[in-house]
């Protein structure tokens, strides 16, 4: 089957999905990894090593929670059926306990937290395009992880759309996510601790 790999969104958000649907990329090979975001395939680029600390660290402490109350955590690459024209695979997931019937061989539905780990070249699909796709389908929560600013925010679905929450420093905690909590300082302390302190080109 021949398609068209994408690397960037385009600017603004397209005002109806393209051709492409979710048996569309069941039927692509594993290589090169893509993505289905709102009918067009996107090529997923290979992360660097920040990225990949940050990514792991994420889901150990999201896996802790998951243990302690039920839920479930996981890390790309996992597909994410959030409709037939869009497969996403978020850095991060977290399912709760009331809604662990989504997950399956893959997973069916919107989790309730995605996080996004940010890097130049992924910074607009997860700001514009992902962030209106995860809206539409109901995730409840969304983090945008930024390594070279070591910034988080944190995004909740108030029932039409998402709000933004920035904290600079300090601790979360989900206002919507049962145990879900994070201690920003420390988070961002282990994370030097195994990468250095940020510098350019992070």
């Amino acid at each position: 089957m021949s398609v068209t790999l994408l690397e960037q969104p385009p600017p603004t958000v397209p005002c109806r999905p393209g051709p492409y649907r979710r048996a569309d990329y069941a039927a692509l090979p594993d290589e090169p990894r893509c993505e289905l975001i709102y009918g067009r395939f996107y090529l997923s680029p290979s992360p660097i090593r920040l990225h990949q600390v940050v990514v792991g660290r994420i889901w150990r402490l999201l896996d802790d929670i998951a243990d302690a109350v039920g839920g479930e955590a996981l890390v790309a690459p996992m597909d994410v059926h959030l409709a037939d024209h869009t497969v996403a695979q978020p850095d991060v997931l977290y399912i709760s306990s009331e809604r662990r019937e989504i997950v399956q061989t893959w997973i069916e539905g919107a989790p309730d937290l995605v996080v996004e780990v940010l890097s130049p070249s992924t910074t607009r699909m997860d700001r514009l395009l992902k962030l209106n796709r995860y809206a539409e389908a109901g995730v409840r929560e969304y983090w945008l992880v930024d390594p070279a600013l070591r910034t988080i925010e944190f995004l909740v679905h108030d029932g039409e759309h998402f709000t933004v929450h920035v904290q600079d420093g300090g601790s979360w905690t989900s206002p919507v996510v049962l145990g879900v909590a994070l201690d920003i300082d420390a988070f961002w302390a282990t994370v030097e601790r195994k990468v250095g302190p940020s510098v350019a080109g992070d």
